[in-house]
């Protein structure tokens, strides 16, 4: 039998891109514009980013920024979505100056900036429509469509097969980076686009700048040569059951963070979230979808890995679904939420167990008598840890934890008190209770 090469038996990344550096501990930030203040411009936003830094933001994605169709227009202000110009700027929203401006304030506040792109669809009244009908999606009956199965009357479709039209899409994406300097894109339903013109696209922004890319999708291939960040919308739906209809926990460890860890490539980034604009306009505002376990899967969820997201108002205690096509500005109040976000994110980038991708620890499940109720896990990277026990019922329970790995003095996150952790680690948990420990090497 011949001698294989040895190289054959090597691992290989699935992870082929490059990351950049300031990702490894980024918290992301989504930004409705026009909801964000009364004006509903860059230059109001620009007020508020001392506030967003403070509170431990690091990555700034804005709602697409241009213009907007008006041919079957949603409402009277109709949909970022619609795109009736990629290379211009929403009157709305201010001046090219305005955008220069808040990209440099948002750079001098230590802060990255992304702009959602939507690269499947435009808006009926796209200059691209008359000048290149050829790049798009026809009908049996040879007319323009919407996305296919989908009731979006406002857009219709891109056709990629159109090697023209991917070219046109690639220089205008560069062109943002170029020319305002911005550090990567949200891409609006990624998946709905080939993945080869995702590839492509990220290999030649790489040549002009470090980017950060982010996908509105959960397709696992992305991350190979397109993605830094994916949605992790599994998440979101299984915490949504556990609260709603009481669902078992071990849905969420056994059938998801199971295959979550063994599956999923380590450097390919999750986007974990609470709320976002789909969510929030659609599905119902934060309190409704998570009640009184909202700050437990809050919690729970800027602790696992992955990125974390907060979406506009939810640190004033977002309590509305925001209108999507009209003026309605959020109401900052001062709230709760922002010193438990500032606390958490405090504590991610410091103590290198939560960071992200490959620069954090795995989760690792701390077994316990209440499987059914309490999830438990410890995080470590580089002689810093993480220890998270969240009661995700409604139950008052006392709780039995193996902690013999883990044994040791700790902070607790939310009190700054020490806790000693023994082999056998025993609490009482009210419902929705959650207890974050650490310590830093």
């Amino acid at each position: 039998m011949e001698n294989q090469p040895e190289n054959n038996y090597q691992p290989k990344k699935y992870v082929e891109l490059s990351t950049p550096d300031w990702v490894k501990n980024a918290t992301l930030y989504e930004l409705n514009i026009r909801q964000f203040s009364e004006e509903g411009n860059f230059q109001a936003i620009e007020k508020q980013l001392p506030r967003l830094k403070k509170m431990g933001i690091d990555i700034i994605w804005l709602m697409p920024i241009n213009p907007i169709g008006e041919l079957h227009r949603k409402g009277s202000l109709g949909s970022y979505y619609s795109v009736k110009d990629y290379l211009g700027i929403n009157a709305e929203f201010g001046t090219e100056d305005d955008f220069r401006s808040l990209v440099e304030a948002i750079h001098s506040q230590g802060m990255y900036v992304i702009l959602d792109w939507v690269a499947n669809h435009t808006s009926w009244d796209n200059h691209l429509v008359t000048e290149h009908p050829e790049w798009y999606m026809k009908s049996r009956k040879g007319t323009f469509q919407s996305t296919r199965w989908r009731d979006y009357d406002d857009i219709i479709e891109l056709n990629y097969k159109e090697p023209e039209l991917r070219k046109y899409m690639t220089d205008a994406m560069k062109y943002w980076v170029k020319e305002y300097n911005i550090d990567g894109f949200r891409c609006d339903i990624a998946s709905f686009v080939p993945i080869d013109f995702w590839e492509n696209i990220r290999a030649e922004l790489d040549k002009i700048k470090p980017i950060f890319m982010l996908a509105e999708a959960e397709d696992k291939e992305l991350h190979r040569k397109a993605f830094d960040s994916t949605y992790n919308w599994t998440l979101w739906n299984i915490l949504h059951q556990i609260v709603q209809n009481d669902l078992s926990v071990k849905t969420l460890t056994e059938a998801y963070i199971a295959e979550h860890v063994s599956i999923f490539p380590k450097a390919g980034i999750r986007m974990n979230f609470i709320d976002n604009h789909d969510k929030n306009s659609w599905e119902g505002n934060q309190y409704d979808n998570f009640g009184e376990a909202l700050e437990a899967t809050t919690v729970f969820t800027f602790l696992m890995d992955g990125i974390p997201l907060v979406y506009s108002g939810q640190e004033a205690g977002l309590d509305r679904s925001l209108e999507f096509f009209e003026k309605d500005p959020i109401d900052w109040t001062p709230h709760k939420f922002e010193k438990l976000y500032t606390t958490l994110f405090s504590l991610k980038h410091q103590n290198q167990a939560l960071w992200n991708g490959d620069w954090g620890g795995e989760m690792v499940r701390i077994m316990n008598d209440r499987m059914d109720q309490v999830i438990s896990f410890v995080r470590e990277k580089n002689g810093d840890k993480v220890l998270a026990f969240v009661n995700l019922s409604k139950e008052l329970i006392m709780v039995q934890f193996d902690t013999s790995f883990d044994k040791g003095i700790y902070k607790n996150l939310f009190t700054d008190e020490e806790k000693t952790v023994s082999e056998t680690f025993i609490i009482t948990m009210e419902p929705w209770e959650y207890l974050v420990l650490h310590q830093t090497k």
